[in-house]
């Protein structure tokens, strides 16, 4: 019957990602469909796949965003940023893309790259539709620096926070300077290279220039209690993010919390039922048909296997491991969700001082920027991926899932590459 069961998950899980690349039929209902068959042929029980592999805190962090986001940019606020940036650099297609890129960048080191997308992408679609210009190029480099930015500390992306909660030693500083300057490194060329590759087609005409730089953009602004409500919660909601590492307060209650309570001050001036109708429902069930299956390929053992064959591979040599995992996950991480994988791995690795191994910390950098970085090679790779994809739909600008695996495949090589060199140079050149 085992057997029989890891045969069914893995044509489940394939016939369900071909559906998803296919976009044929809505990737929500494609998800939801895959894991509802795992559940009807008891490949996963109710209890392991609801308590076990959903990732409810994900859900609610993205709910609980998603709320502040929808409530604030009904305001305007979102416009006056956006319109503030473009006047900065007067409109030019290039710079605003370099802009909105480091931005996202930042913001996903400092913040999480989930929480930086809810935010950032209502700002890149009222920009690129006032000044008349393609959004996809602004929306693909949304996830491909949300992604970078977040390899970057301990909270940006959800497999460092794994990986910090499993590793007793390495802390916040820990992660920001070893990967850090990978990060800022890999940014630069990345950023170069698209660039150069949107150069000729993102074009603004003078007119449409001329028409931003007359704008005001505090006309924008729907002033009121409502909006100084907004604004004051959303800020106290990121300070919050911010200030993680020492108020110890998990991300996820921060976020549910300012949720609610801007619900609750501000439930006189809207209809609350309009609020719970902007939810992008379609990606908070997108990621729960999505857990359910992936939690399939764990309960029968592929993942876990996945991970043994990688480490098997290399007889506990610590450079060849190294660069073995970096490459394995990063790889892995584009085509099969990131978080269920380095769940995997953190306890394979841990195996290794068994092998004698007693300096585990060139694993756990090469885990942590083989997933992360991975996660820019397909629409599923990474969380923040799906977020912007399923917003980009609602606002009519959807870009198809290979569309975007044609950029984002070549900026994986090319990052775990640059990886490859600093990871040697850093930590292995003992070994060799």
């Amino acid at each position: 019957m085992g057997n029989v069961n890891v045969t069914l998950a893995i044509v489940i899980f394939l016939i369900s990602y071909i559906g998803i690349m296919v976009e044929k039929i809505n990737r929500a209902l494609v998800a939801c469909c895959g894991g509802v068959i795992m559940l009807i042929l008891g490949i996963i029980d109710v209890d392991q796949a609801f308590f076990k592999h959903v990732d409810w805190n994900t859900i609610a962090l993205l709910f609980s965003m998603m709320i502040l986001v929808s409530i604030t940019s009904q305001n305007g606020v979102f416009e006056y940023i956006a319109i503030q940036l473009a006047q900065q650099v007067k409109g030019k297609p290039i710079p605003l893309l370099v802009v909105m890129s480091t931005i996202t960048a930042i913001g996903s080191a400092f913040l999480d790259n989930v929480t930086t997308v809810l935010l950032l992408v209502p700002i890149i679609i009222t920009l690129t539709n006032l000044l008349n210009v393609n959004s996809v190029p602004f929306l693909i480099s949304a996830i491909l620096f949300a992604n970078i930015g977040g390899t970057a500390t301990l909270i940006g992306d959800p497999p460092n926070i794994m990986i910090g909660q499993a590793v007793a030693h390495l802390d916040f500083n820990d992660f920001l300077y070893h990967l850090g300057p990978v990060v800022i490194l890999i940014y630069i060329v990345v950023i170069s290279c698209v660039s150069l590759f949107y150069k000729k087609s993102l074009i603004i005409s003078e007119e449409k220039q001329a028409e931003l730089m007359a704008v005001d953009p505090a006309s924008f602004l729907k002033k009121g209690p409502m909006l100084f409500k907004s604004v004051a919660v959303l800020l106290m909601t990121i300070s919050g993010f911010l200030l993680h590492p020492f108020i110890h307060v998990d991300l996820t209650t921060v976020a549910m919390s300012g949720a609610l309570l801007l619900l609750l001050i501000t439930s006189k001036d809207q209809e609350i039922e309009e609020v719970f109708r902007s939810i992008e429902w379609v990606t908070l069930f997108f990621f729960i048909g999505l857990f359910i299956l992936v939690g399939g390929l764990i309960e029968v053992g592929i993942i876990d296997e996945m991970a043994r064959s990688i480490l098997s591979l290399t007889e506990g040599d610590v450079p060849k491991t190294t660069i073995v995992i970096l490459w394995g996950s990063g790889l892995l991480s584009g085509f099969v969700d990131n978080i269920p994988f380095v769940a995997a791995m953190i306890p394979v690795i841990m195996e290794f001082k068994e092998y004698g191994i007693q300096n585990l910390d060139p694993l756990w950098w090469a885990l942590a920027l083989g997933s992360c970085l991975g996660g820019n090679a397909t629409l599923i790779g990474a969380s923040a991926n799906v977020i912007v994809a399923g917003l980009a739909a609602k606002s009519g600008k959807d870009f198809s899932f290979i569309q975007f695996m044609l950029i984002g495949f070549p900026v994986v090589i090319l990052s775990l590459i640059i990886a490859t060199a600093y990871i040697i140079l850093r930590y292995l050149l003992a070994y060799l």
